[in-house]
């Protein structure tokens, strides 16, 4: 089943401390490197926009966004790695995208690994175009680092409730 087919059985909550007991080990799985504790801590501490994704008790995925002038910036999203590819990363980006919104933003910003062609290619459908390049931004293996892509999205290009991008 795909996300679209849930409907009201989803549900999303404010990730707090507690929740960091699930999402540490989900973070180390879905990424070769991942956010520390004390990221998300200091996220949580900050009061940054962080949310988990529930489907009948179980947690799916989660993200952190934070606010700033007029603009939102994501910084981490995450859909558990046995469900990816169903929609949920779309689903939660849809959820940003309402509160960003109801924020007052006028841009959605974010990074992504240039090798994340997957990730890069669900946020073109969701309307980000690329608008530049932070060099060396992510660790590597070694002493290798890699390039992130900076995409950005007008969010005059969206209306509330419902993306009018590319499903």
């Amino acid at each position: 089943m795909s996300a679209s087919e849930f409907g009201a059985r989803v549900r999303w909550s404010a990730m707090t401390a507690e929740d960091l007991a699930w999402v540490l080990p989900t973070e180390r799985l879905a990424y070769s490197h991942p956010w520390r504790e004390q990221n998300f801590t200091d996220c949580l501490v900050a009061g940054y926009f962080a949310q988990v994704l529930w489907l009948e008790g179980e947690r799916l995925g989660y993200f952190v966004a934070m606010r700033g002038v007029e603009e939102i910036h994501l910084l981490n999203i995450t859909v558990v790695p046995s469900l990816q590819r169903q929609g949920w990363g779309r689903f939660m980006l849809d959820r940003l995208f309402d509160w960003s919104l109801e924020q007052g933003a006028l841009w959605l910003w974010l990074e992504v690994r240039q090798s994340n062609h997957r990730a890069i290619q669900v946020y073109q459908r969701r309307g980000f175009i690329t608008v530049g390049r932070r060099k060396l931004y992510y660790p590597g293996t070694g002493e290798q680092r890699e390039d992130a892509i900076v995409m950005g999205l007008p969010l005059k290009a969206v209306e509330r409730g419902s993306v009018r991008i590319e499903p």
